[in-house]
């Protein structure tokens, strides 16, 4: 086995986890797939920010009947399946490759989003939620899986910093977009439109991308080194229970706002539907901007000599700390203040996006076990939005206000915080098996 020999992950990783990436530079296609990897995510997380400006129309509650609880159901169908689904597809991924799954997967989704348009019962609906977040489990195992092989890790987290800038820009503009087709027409087209859109991104993924998928001949080669990091090392190493930890209680706020955002804005403080989507593009842009300067900034420190983990861990811990904020504003009793609370807080949380997933996803995790390790880890951010749309909704209902789900918010990144301080160890991260 080999030992990683340029970059930060020698000194970071024991002998047996350290395997680098086959590439040991990042070239000019590589950075050119990862745009495209980024606007992929862009794609898959606007086509989730679609139903929640759908939910806080009341033309489409009224046409399905919905309650506050069953809006919140509705919301966390997606995470619910998206979570179920993340293990089986980085247990794909590693396996077979990241081109062709990634593609299949990518074309039912948009076409299961373009079809909620037509339905007519909450239960077709439901399962066209069901089935648009099984076919997105694919994107953060092969992803990440891609990254890893391909790019160099002095330039890793800069990578996912642009990488996650898709998932915050995704956001930002789904929102706002699907809001203003809503108003301009109505919520059908609207879901027609944006799964429909997302297709055109097959075209350049079908023809730039390298087939990865192993020939016949080679696939018990592939599987033996998919192997190679046995399932039982994984679920047992305290880095991955770390990252499982410090993924739920980010990914509960953004799924928070992907999901109650807009409805937020309108029935607590007031603005229109349009406003709201305005609104929350301000949100997530500002997180898009800060994940990539923090993860640009995180990699200048580490190439100065910094500590590549205690460097990361640094920018997470204040990452959780800033989205504390967003208590403030259920306390303002002005709306510009509560505007600025919502913007600033998530904004915050961008310190953290990257360098977690740095962390927890990449340079803590060796190669042959990325895609597994990721779909573990997402099960728990599916599971976060499942748990941040039904249980935020329940306490609207019970409560009546939005101020008892953003004080739970709170409680979460705390959690968050001092998993990734006490966690995230390098003689934690999961073994590679001695005869692999």
């Amino acid at each position: 086995m080999t030992q990683a020999t340029s970059g930060p992950a020698q000194s970071i990783a024991p002998p047996d986890t350290a395997i680098p990436a086959p590439n040991t530079r990042t070239s000019a296609r590589s950075w050119g797939i990862l745009v495209l990897l980024s606007l992929g995510v862009l794609i898959a997380y606007a086509d989730r920010a679609s139903l929640s400006s759908a939910i806080a129309n009341h033309e489409f509650n009224r046409h399905f009947a919905m309650t506050a609880a069953g809006r919140g159901w509705l919301g966390s169908a997606f995470f619910w399946s998206y979570a179920l689904a993340q293990i089986p597809m980085g247990w794909i991924v590693d396996r077979y490759g990241v081109k062709v799954p990634y593609a299949i997967a990518f074309a039912l989704w948009c076409a299961a989003t373009a079809l909620a348009g037509a339905m007519t019962a909450f239960a077709a609906l439901f399962l066209t939620r069901l089935i648009v977040g099984a076919m997105e489990a694919v994107v953060m195992p092969a992803s990440y899986r891609w990254m890893r092989y391909n790019l160099s890790e002095r330039h890793i987290g800069t990578a996912i910093g642009i990488f996650t800038m898709g998932n915050k820009i995704g956001t930002a503009i789904g929102a706002p977009l699907a809001a203003w087709l809503i108003v301009a027409y109505d919520w059908r087209l609207m879901f027609v439109v944006t799964g429909a859109l997302g297709l055109i991104w097959l075209v350049p993924w079908l023809l730039l991308v390298k087939n990865d998928l192993p020939k016949s001949h080679d696939m018990p080669e592939a599987r033996k080194r998919a192997s190679s990091v046995p399932f039982r090392n994984i679920i047992l190493s305290p880095v991955v229970w770390g990252g499982i930890v410090v993924n739920f209680c980010y990914s509960y706020f953004t799924f928070y706002c992907v999901t109650w955002m807009p409805s937020y804005l309108v029935e607590q403080r007031g603005l229109s539907l349009g406003q709201s989507g305005l609104y929350t593009f301000f949100s997530f842009a500002g997180i898009a901007v800060v994940t990539l300067v923090a993860g640009w900034a995180a990699d200048r420190i580490i190439e100065r000599g910094g500590d590549p983990v205690a460097t990361r861990k640094a920018f997470v811990v204040a990452g959780f700390a800033g989205g504390c904020t967003v208590v403030l504003g259920a306390y303002s009793n002005s709306l510009d203040w509560a505007l600025f609370w919502n913007i600033f807080s998530l904004s915050c949380l961008g310190l953290a996006s990257s360098n977690n997933l740095a962390l927890t996803k990449v340079t803590l995790i060796p190669p042959p076990a990325i895609g597994l390790v990721v779909g573990v880890q997402h099960v728990a951010a599916g599971l976060s939005g499942g748990v941040a749309a039904s249980l935020s909704g329940w306490l609207l209902h019970v409560t009546g206000s939005y101020d008892a789900p953003m004080k739970v918010i709170v409680l979460f990144l705390g959690l968050g915080a001092a998993a990734a301080a006490i966690l995230l160890r390098p003689e934690w991260s999961p073994k590679v098996a001695q005869d692999a």
